[in-house]
Parts: C-alpha cells; structure tokens; sequence
C-alpha cells in the first residue's frame, strides 16, 4: 500500500508543486494588497481635515465616526460604540502614554447647546462603566455656562465649536488641544465612588 501511494505521488508531484507556489504566491498578493490597504488608510488619517460645514451636515451617527477618524489620526487607537446602550460613551479610545478616553458625541441641531445633564451623566460612568482616564464631551454647537463650569470643576473636558474647529479643521491634537497629558498614576475616573 506504501508503494501505491509513492507510486501515486511520483506521478502527481508536479501538479502538487504547482498547487503550492500558485498557493504560496496567492498569500504573498494578498498579504501585500492588505499592507497597502492599511497604508494608504493611515495616509488618509494623518491628512484628515474636517470642516465645520462638513459636521454641520452630518448625521450622529456619521459625527461619531468622524470624531472615531480624528482620535486615530492623533494616535488614539479608537473604536465607535455609540447606540442606545451605550452608557453615555460614543467613541472610546486607548492612547499607550495617555490612558484612556471616553467620547460623548453631541451633534445638534446648529445654535443648539449641551446642558449640564450630558456633564453629569458622562462623570458617572466614564470611570465606572468604561475605566476612563479621561471624559470629554463634544459638540459642534456649544455648551452652556453652567454645564461648562460643572465640567470644569469635575474633571468633565468639553469641546465645544471653537476647540472643534481647531481639532479636526485645524489639525490640532485632541489630547494638546485639552492638556491631556501622559498618566502618572491611576485616574480619579477609576476609582470607587
């Protein structure tokens, strides 16, 4: 039985050999087609500009994924999680030096203004539900005064249409652009509350 079956393969072996370069070429194109797919995807990313007219007409889930793309072209490896459920966290991003960010898009109708309530629910389930570092509210109208000074006194970042021009128009850092710097201890987020 031995012999049949190395009988077998002296007759095919050619056949086998091709099948394997055809294989082994087919994996080298392919694995060559994705390294340029994800090449000219990260060209793309460290070129994004967004305009305010841009924004302006998107829809909210469209807003997410652009605020997601502006994230990653500034070196915050970013997912979108936007939905229903989504515990007050649009966008979630993991920055190696800078920890973690927790994104609560608001896109609203143009004039409109995010009021202290989006602020409030952001704080309590940034560190708890998402372990947050760090939470930021976004909008491309504004926000009101009172909702920008709970903000600021709980640690709550807010981007409002100025500061979103200059991120994702401008091409400024979100992370610069708030003074989000490096972590040197665990974040007041994570803990207990």
């Amino acid at each position: 039985m031995a012999a049949g079956a190395v009988g077998v393969l002296k007759d095919v072996w050619p056949v086998v050999l091709i099948l394997v370069l055809l294989a082994g070429a087919a994996a080298v194109w392919r694995s060559r087609q994705t390294a340029a797919r994800r090449r000219r995807e990260r060209e793309r990313l460290a070129a994004l500009r967004i305009t305010l007219e841009e924004l302006d007409a998107m829809g909210d889930r469209r807003f997410e994924y652009a605020l997601r793309d502006l994230l990653v072209r500034d070196g915050w490896p970013a997912r979108r999680v936007g939905g229903g459920r989504d515990q007050a966290a649009d966008v979630i991003g993991d920055h190696p030096q800078c920890g973690r960010i927790v994104v609560q898009a608001k896109h609203t109708c143009v004039g409109g203004k995010v009021g202290s309530s989006v602020m409030y629910e952001v704080k309590g389930t940034a560190g708890p539900a998402h372990k947050a570092d760090h939470a930021v509210v976004v909008t491309h109208g504004a926000f009101t005064r009172n909702a920008m000074a709970w903000g600021d006194r709980r640690g709550v970042r807010w981007v409002d249409r100025e500061k979103l021009q200059r991120w994702a128009e401008n091409g400024a850092a979100l992370h610069e652009l708030l003074g989000v710097s490096a972590r040197l201890r665990p974040s007041w987020f994570k803990r207990a509350a």
